[in-house]
């Protein structure tokens, strides 16, 4: 007897996927009619839809569109009153203005800080830890800052604001460097004199229980006003519109500005022709 010869698997696969692909073309055939007719129908209902909309939807969506065009102007019209405001503060405030009134008020404020609470030994203060927002420690031997250098930064404080009035009349190098000597000195006074000052607890821990020396707002408030006289001093120094252009300069310069005359005047051109 011969053994019948068995099909291989790749005739097997062929004969499968070709049997897949012809059930598929039959099953598209038959839903052809039926997805074009639906197909017919849904265009039929978005024409219908959009025919019932577009109407009632027009004035609505002009109305947004002009709203939007009024704000667009409203916008420009802002931007362009801006541009104009800050063009004519720029002619007022002038970077030796700005920096000069800087100064004023680093001053001012150095003054005012000489008064103000700088230190305190707060009582206590372990007890309070988990209680932060709710309840404070109370304090004992509060000092403002003008009693731990004997007022010193008070007459520095005024001299610093009349030199920035001087420096915002006119042009002073001297002033702007006592400006910030003033201020040096006064950085150093604060971080040598007022800080171990302030950190000393003295005689409290011998007489209250957990007494520990903490540094209040007037020392903050000094030390800012200080580096504010220090970093004021540096730029009213080092601006650029500290160069001045001398009136041989501004002669080149308007002549640069000048438009450029032709090689040859129409005359010339006929001439040589």
């Amino acid at each position: 007897m011969i053994a019948a010869k068995r099909p291989r698997i790749g005739e097997r696969l062929r004969a499968w996927t070709r049997w897949l692909d012809r059930t598929a073309d039959r099953a598209l055939d038959r839903a052809h009619p039926a997805l074009a007719r639906a197909g017919r129908r849904a265009r039929a209902a978005a024409a219908a839809t959009l025919a019932w909309l577009g109407p009632r939807l027009r004035p609505p969506a002009a109305a947004f569109f002009r709203l939007l065009a009024r704000a667009e102007a409203a916008v420009r019209r802002a931007c362009s009153l801006g541009v104009r405001a800050a063009t004519a503060a720029s002619a007022v405030v002038t970077p030796r203005r700005a920096i000069a009134a800087t100064i004023v008020a680093a001053g001012l404020l150095l003054a005012v800080s000489q008064f103000l609470d700088y230190r305190a030994v707060e009582i206590g203060q372990p007890g309070y830890a988990d209680l932060a927002g709710v309840a404070s420690p109370p304090t004992v031997d509060v000092r403002t800052a003008g009693e731990a250098h004997a007022y010193l930064l008070l007459p520095l404080g005024l001299l610093a604001a009349f030199l920035g009035l001087a420096c915002a009349r006119r042009e002073s190098p001297r002033a702007n460097l006592a400006v910030f000597a003033i201020g040096l000195v006064s950085v150093l006074v604060i971080l040598l004199v007022d800080r171990p000052a302030g950190l000393d607890e003295g005689g409290e821990t011998a007489r209250f229980a957990g007494a520990s020396a903490v540094l209040d707002d007037g020392f903050y408030a000094e030390l800012a006003a200080a580096g504010g006289l220090l970093v004021a001093g540096l730029l009213y120094y080092a601006r650029p519109c500290r160069i001045r252009i001398s009136l041989s300069g501004r002669a080149a310069s308007a002549r640069r500005r000048r438009p450029r005359r032709p090689d040859s005047s129409p005359a010339k051109v006929a001439r040589s022709a």
